[in-house]
């Protein structure tokens, strides 16, 4: 197995490295990540400029790569031959969860997308904690991911496999399992604050409350305040089945 280790934390976060050690029993790992945070970057393909990729080297002396792009852009760079044919790609260890519809916006989570795009399978691994935690330990993320990798291999992977999966922020010992969810409802309290610059004119910070959840049964919401972890499928094709059908009963007044 070669395996792609990337972020959208930046190359140099701690989640990441917790993300290599649980990977390098599986496999060959190459990292190639951002060399800055990304979060909320979304999915990003970078046409408008070049983008430079640099050697650098991990806090416990792992060599590494880092670009100046997007995550997704990392690893676009990466299929597209900057490093020898991968196997698998995984994104994280997230700092915070990737709950809902964060999907969207988490460049840890679009960063798996890019690599399904591609034909290889991508796991997206986040740590479920909010703007209240002070201290994240990245040790049982890093168990839970080793564990869902290795259970995949074992299964099989497939070239559409793309896995969201949160793990709860709290002690080891209190995680009462993994559960299969499905997405839940995200609630943002998101607040525009617009401020003038010493020229008078004005600039504006998207801010707000952190972000909450509805944690209905069955969810990725559900699962953790039930202190488990959620791995959640997901799957690029965005199409609303059930509104086309209504849709072809509609007269478009042709």
């Amino acid at each position: 197995m070669h395996i792609l280790v990337t972020n959208d934390d930046g190359v140099h976060a701690p989640g990441l490295l917790a993300l290599v050690e649980a990977m390098r029993p599986l496999g060959d790992v190459t990292v190639l990540a951002p060399d800055h945070n990304w979060s909320g970057g979304g999915h990003v393909k970078t046409l408008h400029r070049p983008l430079r990729v640099q050697a650098t080297t991990l806090s416990d002396g792992t060599p590494a790569l880092m670009s100046d792009g997007a995550p997704s852009d990392c690893v676009a760079l990466a299929i597209l031959g900057r490093v020898p044919k991968l196997d698998l790609v995984v994104s994280g260890i997230n700092t915070f969860g990737n709950l809902g519809y964060d999907v969207t916006y988490s460049g840890t989570v679009t960063a798996a997308m890019e690599a399904v795009i591609a034909g290889v399978p991508g796991f997206a691994f986040s740590l479920a904690a909010d703007d209240t935690t002070t201290d994240r330990d990245y040790g049982p993320a890093a168990h839970y991911a080793h564990r869902v990798v290795s259970t995949a291999l074992a299964r099989g992977l497939t070239p559409d496999m793309l896995l969201n999966v949160n793990v709860p922020c709290i002690p080891a010992g209190q995680i009462r399992g993994l559960r299969v969810t499905r997405q839940g409802l995200r609630v943002y309290r998101d607040r525009l604050d617009e401020r003038r610059d010493p020229r008078g004119q004005p600039y504006y910070w998207i801010g707000g409350e952190y972000p909450t959840g509805v944690p209905d049964d069955g969810t990725d919401f559900g699962a953790l305040q039930d202190g488990y972890v959620s791995v959640m499928p997901l799957q690029l094709d965005l199409t609303n089945y059930r509104l086309a059908e209504r849709m072809k009963a509609w007269e478009w007044g042709l």
